[in-house]
């Protein structure tokens, strides 16, 4: 394949500008090949047509690729998304020209397979045994899922489990749920397959459920719904020699990326030395993507500028990731942010010039970005205009400590005399008490003792 293509055609701006979306008009440092040959399955011609509709540079070689592998399975709406997007930002390439003799000999074959597949169960289910019914449950859900009809395919998968007679079956039941919801993005059949895959390597089958799928399965879900927190947590856990055993989902390279860029973004200068750098799992998938290793390294080492400039030069490439361009703005705001305050904190002030100087780009002031940190409480200072300093709050110590302890006598005092008044209304005899049927139930209309005894004295 060639390399870099040129600038952005015209047919890629025409593009940009009817679906409203960006293009990113870098150049992304990764090869597209040795990319893509991370993925398996699905997961690998959506991310190839992720990248044909977003990248001006590898828009068209991406949406070839997409193309040949769509023809070389049976999905036709895949096939017609994918020549779709090239017919219109490339429309002079021999895949550009919709096949409809080869989307019509498909069809009719997707059909007779599904017929076939369907009368090949409903006579198992005749014959009610119970891994022939099973086994074709998975082969139609197989079919399902090659020719893109997720929804019955997940349906299909979900009937395998009531005929399930090992563990090996719960387990690729499963797998099988996880991959397609993972497509979905239905993360809440996700997490609850997750649990089941966990029960089987609780009963200490871990040779049937590996902990990488496990691990990585749950994070992206984490990670996708913006639990980064937690999804970097759940990363940093994932055991070192997944290989391709995740490959339908995502690569050793995306558990660096992405754990990195969240460990990043929500852990401390500690946290991020001994969770991270001092993980001796994690530090393999590290390797795989050595500039989030030199990026949090210049976090802990107080290299402010050199770590955002490390995220920046990457910026580019983190839009071409399915999962990453929804989320990469805000991971870099969260890291951006975490990166002034910890510039901040040894300085009582610091003038706006070097402020600029260290995180703003050339010509550009910081003024709004610290306004907009301080409203939201995420820096505590004020901005003097005047000598153009951001100026840390003072505070008095002895100042704190009063109006904690007052916060604290306050509580004090008002429980004391909630347990006051219910110590009075007890010995008063006014408590409120369910009356008791003589069938053994309680009443749900209360009444009071004082009422009790004033009903038994025939006053009333």
């Amino acid at each position: 394949m060639a390399g870099l293509q040129s600038a952005p055609s015209s047919p890629i701006q025409i593009f940009s500008k009817r679906n409203g979306s960006g293009i990113v008009t870098e150049p992304p440092k990764f090869d597209l090949e040795s990319y893509i040959q991370n993925y398996k399955g699905r997961t690998r011609s959506n991310r190839l047509i992720h990248i044909g509709v977003f990248s001006a540079f590898l828009g068209v070689d991406a949406l070839k690729l997409a193309v040949r592998e769509a023809k070389a399975g049976k999905d036709i709406p895949r096939y017609i998304d994918a020549q779709t997007h090239l017919e219109t930002i490339g429309p002079n390439e021999p895949e550009a020209v919709r096949d409809n003799a080869w989307i019509e000999q498909t069809e009719r074959q997707n059909e007779a397979e599904t017929q076939r597949l369907e009368a090949e169960l409903k006579g198992y289910k005749s014959n009610l045994i119970k891994e022939s019914i099973r086994m074709g449950n998975e082969d139609l859900g197989k079919h399902y899922e090659a020719i893109g009809d997720l929804p019955h395919a997940f349906e299909a998968f979900g009937r395998m489990r009531q005929d399930n007679t090992v563990e090996k079956h719960s387990v690729d039941v499963s797998k099988h749920l996880i991959e397609v919801a993972v497509e979905q993005k239905n993360w809440i059949a996700v997490t609850s397959n997750i649990l089941k895959l966990k029960s089987v390597m609780n009963s200490g089958l871990e040779d049937l459920a590996p902990q990488p799928y496990i691990v990585a399965s749950q994070a992206l879900a984490q990670f996708d719904v913006g639990n980064y927190a937690d999804a970097a947590l759940t990363f940093l856990q994932c055991e070192a020699g997944m290989g391709q055993s995740c490959a339908t989902i995502i690569s050793p390279n995306d558990v660096a990326i992405y754990g990195g860029l969240c460990a990043l973004a929500t852990m401390d200068r500690n946290e991020l030395q001994k969770k991270v750098l001092e993980n001796s799992h994690f530090r393999s998938y590290l390797e795989l993507e050595p500039q989030i290793r030199h990026a949090i390294s210049f976090f802990i080492n107080s290299r402010y500028t050199n770590c955002l400039r490390v995220l920046e030069s990457y910026h580019a490439d983190y839009l071409l990731d399915i999962y990453l361009q929804q989320h990469i703005n805000d991971l870099y705001q969260m890291i951006r942010s975490k990166c002034i305050v910890q510039y901040f904190i040894p300085f009582s002030s610091c003038t706006l010039a070097s402020l600029n100087e260290a995180f703003a780009a050339p010509g550009n002031a910081m003024d709004k970005e610290l306004i907009l940190m301080i409203t939201r409480g995420e820096l505590n200072a004020r901005i003097n205009t005047v000598d153009g300093l951001l100026e840390a709050r003072k505070t008095n110590p002895r100042d704190e400590i009063q109006r904690e302890a007052l916060r604290v006598a306050d509580e004090y005092e008002k429980e004391a005399t909630t347990r006051i008044f219910h110590t009075q209304v007890t010995m008063a005899g006014l408590e409120v008490k369910p009356v008791k049927h003589r069938s053994g139930g309680f009443s749900s209309t209360p009444y009071t003792s004082f009422d009790a005894d004033m009903s038994g004295s025939g006053l009333n």
